[in-house]
């Protein structure tokens, strides 16, 4: 019997795997595909991200990784650029980040097999008691879900999708460009009601490229995307003939869409717990966090003569970490479905560099600078003060 299985070897589920064996447990890492795989992703990690990434032991000043200073915000013919409240972003495409977060696991101790597919959970005595495949069956501790939006371990244990929490929709598609190296992350804001464009500069030679709707129930991003692209200069490069690929979509689940996070023997991790933020579609930083948190409680548990007891804490300690942003960031995108106050937030939001700084730390969950000013003050004060479901 392993001490925890993961069901995923996503940016959640190599955190936690990578964290548990390090602290020496006995981990097996089930993934159903084979590396390199490709994720749709738009490639962006902020210093959030980029804080995790360095406490799994990875180094990222090598080739691939591409810095950037801070975010730059285009909308109602304004330009605003804002650096990183603290630390510096990097781009990676998730054609090889996911396999050097696994790798990483597997050097740090955990068992790591490719193109096992997981297809129910074991259950004995109302808990959740490993896993079975196509081949075999697994025992464990515990295990953890973290097999991305659609989650079947979590639907096969009767956990599906909050109705009243937004499931947004993402497009990606690379092109060869000259902005490649763009030291800014750069977001349009007013492409639609609750939705944005980026433009991430990968520093290979090519830039990720894409749209995001945040809460529309049916959006069609294809046609979002080609009418912006088609709008912008054919110098920057974002036209057929410079395409790498079609353009690809995925789910955003979004504002902890699926809950419980922890049911008797089994925890959820990352986008099978919904834990993307609603007010930008950000999640590899939850993810990566969110692992790093269930093997904190995991490993008290196991050393705790009350594991139970422990493990039901999981839930609550992940809401202290990200429930207030969630909250916030489901108000904000919520009332920009309304295309007045999306264009009234655009023109005046870019006119006010505080408010929008106030806005990203807020909201989009950014960790505040030192020798904070009162607005860094009054976004920390804000969420702190907002409930945290």
């Amino acid at each position: 019997m392993r001490d925890v299985i993961v069901v995923g070897a996503g940016p959640a589920g190599s955190s936690v795997a990578n964290h548990l064996a390090r602290s020496g447990l006995d981990v097996l890492v089930l993934e159903k595909t084979s590396f390199p795989r490709e994720k749709i992703c738009g490639d962006g990690l902020t210093p959030r991200a980029v804080q995790e990434l360095h406490s799994l032991g990875i180094d990222t000043s090598g080739p691939g990784w591409f810095p950037n200073k801070g975010i730059r915000l285009i909308g109602a013919g304004r330009t605003l650029e804002l650096p990183w409240p603290s630390g510096t972003g990097l781009t990676r495409t998730r054609a090889d980040f996911d396999e050097i977060l696994a790798r990483q696991a597997v050097s740090a101790g955990a068992t790591l097999r490719e193109n096992t597919k997981v297809t129910a959970p074991l259950l004995a005595n109302g808990r959740v008691s490993g896993v079975r495949t196509a081949d075999e069956t697994h025992k464990a501790r515990l295990v953890i879900a973290a097999d991305g939006a659609s989650s079947r371990f979590s639907v096969a244990l009767g956990l599906r999708p909050r109705r009243d929490r937004p499931i947004g929709i993402a497009g990606r598609r690379y092109f060869r460009s000259p902005r490649h190296d763009d030291a800014h992350l750069e977001v349009w804001l007013d492409l639609a009601p609750a939705g944005y464009g980026w433009v991430f500069g990968m520093g290979d030679g090519t830039c990720n490229v894409g749209v995001a709707l945040l809460r529309s129930q049916h959006p069609d991003y294809h046609s979002l995307c080609s009418r912006w692209l088609a709008s912008l200069p054919t110098t920057w490069g974002f036209t057929e003939e410079n395409a790498e690929g079609p353009l690809r979509g995925a789910a955003l689940p979004m504002g902890f869409s699926r809950r419980p996070h922890y049911l008797p023997g089994c925890l959820l991790a990352g986008d099978s717990g919904g834990m993307v933020n609603p007010s930008n579609g950000e999640g590899i930083a939850y993810a990566l966090e969110a692992g790093r948190i269930a093997a904190e409680v995991i490993t008290a548990a196991f050393h705790s003569p009350f594991p139970e007891h422990v493990l039901r804490r999981y839930p609550d300690a992940v809401q202290r970490a990200n429930g207030s942003p969630f909250t916030l960031g489901r108000a904000f995108t919520r009332a920009l479905e309304d295309p007045r106050i999306m264009r009234l937030a655009t023109r005046h939001g870019l006119s006010h560099p505080s408010l929008m700084r106030f806005a990203l730390q807020a909201v989009g969950g950014l960790p505040a600078p030192r020798g904070r000013g009162a607005s860094d003050r009054l976004a920390a004060a804000l969420t702190r003060l907002t409930p945290a479901s």
